[in-house]
């Protein structure tokens, strides 16, 4: 295993094996953090050797599920699964249709206005969340390691007959990821390689890929993210590391003035949001009970506490005093034997 490595400046360095990182920790060289799951450790002194090698994230998108691996020509670093970001555009959708069902009845609304992003060239939202989700991953990942080159599968929309300019002009698909790809090469190099040829990687080099997609192990996506991160820095043909890390987008709730079914006696229950008492949602906290909790909503004597990997409530109300605060988390995340955070 290897241990990300930041310089007291902020620079990332190659990362570096954990029994050096540990060596390093005892003599008070370095300072240990988590970033999301993930441990690091911060140099306390001026490194001997600020060299950095080549190393390439490989992206494998996917609708459900997505893969990421972290690699250099000697070691593989990271494999990531990440839940696609998906629903954003029903929900849109929805709060359109609940707020024009408010201008006709008597309650506070805005007035009608023209449409201000009309004839602007623009991302539908459910399209934007989805790939700006992707970049949100491989900026949190350039934060761990020297990121250098980045390989994507380029994905197609299907093309319709005697319409030969649907996939560039028409797709969502198609024009979402112009976007990312975009602002990829702003930051890394890039590369893409067709799905066809991404197969032909992996049966030169002996891998399967599971028919199971949504099953959580190195077969499902982060084999085709792996050997795209291979046909970019090369290396071995066979995996070092084949231990995934699964993350997800942290379902929140925006805040609704209006529920989408009336409520008894006309009163408005207060409804999502993303404050608690003062606590952003989704803090990692400690409690002096039930050890590491997130924090999901509140009553009005305290917090609402529940487990990382699931919506399950451990603790109600819990008092200001029985906790501490953490950390806020970007994703919910797990390795392969923890749960969901």
């Amino acid at each position: 295993m290897f241990v990300p490595v930041k310089t007291r400046d902020g620079q990332q360095l190659m990362p570096m094996h954990a029994a050096r990182a540990r060596k390093l920790i005892k003599r008070g060289e370095a300072t240990p953090y988590w970033n999301n799951g993930i441990y690091c450790i911060r140099l306390n002194k001026e490194p001997s050797d600020r060299e950095i090698q080549k190393i390439a994230v490989g992206v494998d998108p996917g609708s459900k599920k997505e893969g990421f691996t972290v690699k250099s020509e000697a070691h593989t670093y990271l494999n990531v699964q990440a839940d696609a970001h998906g629903g954003v555009g029903k929900k849109v959708e929805k709060r359109r249709e609940l707020r024009r069902g408010r201008r006709s009845r008597k309650c506070p609304n805005r007035k009608n206005r023209t449409n201000r992003l009309a004839n602007r060239k623009r991302i539908p939202a459910g399209t934007r969340a989805r790939w700006d989700w992707k970049l949100r991953i491989l900026d949190w990942l350039s934060k761990l390691y020297p990121i250098t080159h980045v390989c994507v599968e380029d994905i197609k929309a299907e093309t319709k007959q005697y319409q030969k300019q649907w996939n560039q002009s028409f797709s969502p698909l198609e024009v979402g990821k112009q976007w990312f790809y975009t602002e990829v090469r702003k930051r890394w190099e890039l590369f893409t390689v067709e799905g066809w040829q991404t197969k032909e990687i992996r049966d030169r080099l002996g891998l399967k890929k599971s028919s199971k997609k949504l099953s959580e192990t190195f077969e499902a996506h982060c084999v085709d993210s792996w050997c795209l991160a291979y046909h970019t820095v090369g290396g071995q043909s066979i995996p070092d590391n084949t231990a995934i890390f699964c993350i997800a987008p942290i379902p929140i709730r925006r805040r609704e003035l209006h529920r989408q079914n009336p409520q008894k006696g006309g009163k408005r229950p207060r409804y999502g949001g993303t404050m608690c008492l003062g606590i952003s949602k989704n803090t990692l906290v400690k409690h002096v009970k039930h050890g590491l909790l997130r924090v999901t909503g509140f009553d009005k004597e305290g917090l609402n506490l529940s487990e990382l990997g699931s919506a399950k409530r451990v603790v109600r109300n819990a008092k200001q005093g029985t906790y501490r605060v953490l950390r806020k988390l970007n994703f919910r995340y797990k390795d392969g034997n923890s749960p969901l955070c």
